[in-house]
């Protein structure tokens, strides 16, 4: 288990180190014209790493069963914190999504996707066999997955609505819900999602897009056309770092939800597969965690936590590739950005003291069968 968690260090630190000199590399043309300063942007993110690898310290060391006890006080508030946003919040690119803290844009949505984990988990292992019972169990999960996903899709944030949703299904199941139950409700969902996004105009311009560049009658949007110009000027080995011509203002914005694409500019084919590789392996060891948990909940909850890393991660790049419709995911670890990057530190920190509960279990396992021995 120590290995375990020493790699999964190590993955993340990695990550987080790669990102950084992406960012740069990425975000320099663009802090020089904008704020007469070429490390403006650079220096923005070293700083929200600073604050998420102290989250990651200071939650790895917090045991993880005090979610379990307050996760229904902890979803109830971010659901008025996303109620708040929706209301209040001024709206940027057409989307009420942050909450402005001065130091940084906080964006509740990515914290409701853990915190909803978080209760699930514990749902879960509350209702035990009842959960495969749609009136006794399984239509409390549906009725918290529906508020936190509706809250965010009202925002609206179409893709991480999905996403909720996806990740929430998954662990449902994982959890001993019933498959036809999740059928049922993820085809409502999908189709009911599929009306709502086609309400939106900029997810409706997003999917005709798509599905145009798909069957052959236009190019892609500008974005994904760049980045996919990105990706295949790199080749095998890549341009070299700080070599990339898209984030000379070719590719808007290269250094966020786009990032990936000037890593597979600089770094090649096998750069980009050896971060999708790293992101599998993130994955594998959060499973392999969570089987070992002392008990249920943290098994739910590590492998909800390694699931929505993972395919946020997939999804990011499938975006990046255009075989799927843009997003505004984030590339865990490696975008610019502060609350994402806090969120997913801090769900590592996680991940990382179940690894710890566990090893202290099996250590007062141990010393009582010695003791019975002796």
């Amino acid at each position: 288990m120590k290995t375990m968690t020493r790699t999964l260090l190590i993955i993340v630190l990695t990550l987080v180190v790669l990102g950084s000199v992406l960012v740069f590399s990425a975000s320099g043309t663009y802090s020089e014209i904008r704020f007469n300063n070429l490390y403006f942007l650079f220096k923005s993110h070293l700083w929200k790493i600073i604050g998420a690898i102290a989250a990651l310290i200071i939650v790895s060391m917090v045991p993880y069963d005090i979610y379990k006890k307050y996760s229904k006080q902890l979803l109830i508030g971010i659901l008025v914190i996303l109620f708040a946003t929706f209301i209040f919040s001024p709206k940027f690119k057409g989307a009420a999504r942050w909450i402005d803290l001065g130091i940084l844009r906080f964006q509740p949505s990515e914290l409701a996707k853990l915190i909803l984990i978080m209760h699930l988990a514990e749902l879960l292992e509350r209702k035990g066999e009842l959960i495969k019972d749609f009136k006794h169990g399984f239509r409390y999960a549906l009725f918290w997955v529906f508020v936190v996903s509706g809250l965010v899709l009202v925002q609206p944030n179409v893709s991480t609505s999905m996403i909720i949703v996806f990740t929430a299904v998954t662990l449902l199941y994982v959890g001993g819900c019933r498959f036809k139950h999740l059928v049922y409700t993820f085809g409502s969902v999908s189709a009911a999602g599929a009306l709502v996004m086609f309400a939106f105009s900029h997810s409706r311009e997003r999917i005709m897009t798509f599905w145009e560049s798909l069957v052959g009658n236009s190019e892609p949007n500008t974005q994904v056309l760049q980045a996919k110009i990105g990706l295949g000027s790199g080749g095998f080995w890549g341009v070299g770092i700080g070599q990339s011509r898209q984030s000379d203002l070719f590719l808007p914005e290269s250094y966020g939800d786009f990032i990936f694409s000037v890593l597979g500019e600089e770094l090649g084919f096998i750069g980009a597969i050896t971060v999708l590789f790293l992101f599998l392996a993130l994955f594998v060891i959060g499973v392999l965690i969570s089987k070992n948990a002392k008990d249920n909940y943290g098994k739910l909850l590590g492998f909800g936590i390694s699931f929505n890393i993972a395919v946020s991660a997939f999804i990011n790049a499938g975006v990046v590739m255009g075989v799927l419709p843009t997003t505004g995911i984030t590339l865990p670890f490696i975008s610019f950005g502060g609350t994402s990057i806090i969120i997913f530190c801090i769900s590592v920190g996680i991940l990382i003291n179940i690894a710890r509960e566990s090893i202290n279990q099996n250590k007062i396992y141990t010393g009582n069968i010695e003791e019975v021995a002796v």
